[in-house]
């Protein structure tokens, strides 16, 4: 099969869409269908083999977050030419309503269309403002996959129409076979975050003000924290004995990402909202590394209800330092729930999901009645 990949967001950043792009391209190119993927990206970004840059990107506030986007003619010159270029059985979109490239696709396309929302938030401004167009779009759109059932509420509630609703996908044996960075955990333990930590939706601040707590009951205890953002600002209200203790790894590859997940004794998520999935989790969970998280419907579905994790109430640090402080003084606890994530996680391995998703590809190739370049699969 012939399938053509839009991301919204430029691939020189990391993302978890850009990142759930990537890892289902991989899957289907190793299952032997051609995938190419067209991203915001500049030709001296390193990216892999299958991606075409469209251009410069440029950072945009888009739905409570900074996102790097692509618009403009030029982006659209050189989205036609690589629909024309690709011949693809299908073109799969994700956030079609954004003010990039996959709006750009949907508009040129002429052939199936598989979009994929990722989003869990109700009101976009932009989408207010382009209302007329978001309708233009939807109406090219075949198919339609949310990545969870919130997504999928968006699209029932929001956008008149429903979703096939396929989770994230996640490289199982990636995290479970990563080895720690040396010197980690350490004697004294570890709390782990992942993200932008300048971002107050991420809720660094609440896992800041918990450390401080954990760290007088704890001596030699650290925070291993990887993503971009000013550490001084992050650590601005912590003794100085305190702040040694949290250690940056700044922006990292993914390897970087497995090894310290597999480097914690406990991740945290003190996220306060507008998270449609959780990725991190399920990420962490294929680690086996204990979740401690903030009490989202989001992160409750990933974490089945606490079965796989624990929940403390959102923002509130004294119970995010209580339910770490828990887990910490309990191995036996955090053996049962690594053990318990790992089992529940087999149903995100992206060799599973990516099936699921060829699927939908398959039904919306043949509600268009156009036939394939090969033969579908079975």
């Amino acid at each position: 099969m012939r399938i053509g990949i839009v991301s919204p967001y430029s691939f020189a950043v990391p993302g978890g869409v850009q990142g759930h792009i990537r890892d289902l391209a991989a899957t289907l190119r190793g299952a032997g269908h051609r995938v190419e993927v067209l991203a915001p990206a500049e030709r001296g970004d390193d990216l892999p083999a299958y991606v075409t840059p469209a251009g410069r990107s440029i950072p945009v506030r888009y739905n409570g977050s900074v996102a790097r986007l692509t618009f403009g003619p030029v982006a659209a010159a050189r989205t036609r030419r690589w629909l024309r270029g690709g011949d693809f059985d299908v073109l799969h979109v994700h956030e079609p309503l954004s003010p990039s490239l996959s709006l750009l696709a949907c508009l040129l396309a002429r052939g199936p269309v598989v979009a994929t929302f990722h989003t869990a938030i109700p009101r976009s401004r932009a989408l207010a403002a382009g209302r007329g167009i978001a309708q233009l779009v939807l109406e090219k759109v075949t198919a339609r996959i949310a990545v969870s059932s919130l997504a999928r509420r968006v699209q029932v509630e929001h956008l008149g129409g429903g979703a096939t609703e396929i989770p994230n996908g996640v490289m199982v044996n990636h995290f479970a076979d990563a080895q720690p960075l040396d010197g980690w955990p350490g004697p004294g333990g570890a709390i782990g975050f992942i993200g932008r930590f300048e971002e107050p939706r991420k809720g660094f601040a609440v896992l800041r003000d918990a450390f401080a707590i954990l760290a007088a009951a704890h001596p030699g205890l650290r925070l291993l924290v990887l993503g971009p953002g000013d550490p001084a600002r992050a650590t601005d209200g912590l003794d100085a004995a305190v702040r040694e203790r949290v250690v940056f790894l700044g922006m990292a590859d993914d390897a970087t990402k497995a090894r310290m997940l597999r480097s914690v004794d406990v991740y945290a998520a003190p996220n306060l909202g507008g998270e449609s999935f959780g990725m991190i989790l399920t990420e962490a969970m294929a680690a086996r590394t204990p979740v401690v998280a903030s009490d989202l419907d989001a992160f409750r579905r990933v974490l089945h209800e606490g079965r796989a994790g624990e929940l403390v109430a959102p923002g509130d640090g004294a119970a995010l330092a209580a339910s770490i402080d828990a887990l910490l003084s309990d191995p036996l606890r955090r053996k049962q729930y690594a053990a318990r994530a790992a089992a529940l996680v087999a149903a995100n391995d992206w060799p599973e999901v990516a099936e699921r998703v060829r699927e939908v590809y398959v039904a919306a190739i043949e509600a268009c009645g156009r036939p394939t370049g090969v033969p579908l699969p079975a």
